[in-house]
């Protein structure tokens, strides 16, 4: 099911998709919001700070509690379980990054 989802990897996806349409800074305009795609349910999580505001970015904070794995020790969310990924919600569509940053290219 893949690795963890956690605060390391979401830093290297925002690095390698930067400039390719597939950061929340990049296609917030057209539409994107930041989201989480729990494989094992298929259930898309928008994501939230930890007080449940919606986020501008991917935050592992306002995720369930059922997919958290790992805290740091002021209680951040640094973890979540395999198989979570990061991606984007439009129209009640879930994006993966590369789907994200392909739609914006064709506009």
């Amino acid at each position: 099911m893949g690795s963890a989802m956690t605060v390391d990897r979401l830093e290297d996806e925002n690095r390698r998709y930067d400039g390719r349409g597939g950061v929340s800074a990049e296609n917030r305009g057209a539409g994107f919001a930041p989201a989480f795609l729990d494989r094992a349910t298929g259930r898309v999580h928008r994501s939230c700070l930890a007080d449940g505001r919606p986020a501008p970015c991917h935050c592992l904070d306002g995720l369930p509690e059922t997919l958290v794995t790992a805290r740091d020790l002021g209680g951040r969310v640094t973890a979540v379980r395999p198989g979570v990924i990061a991606g984007f919600v439009r129209d009640g569509a879930f994006y993966t990054r590369e789907q994200a940053a392909r739609a914006l290219a064709a506009g």
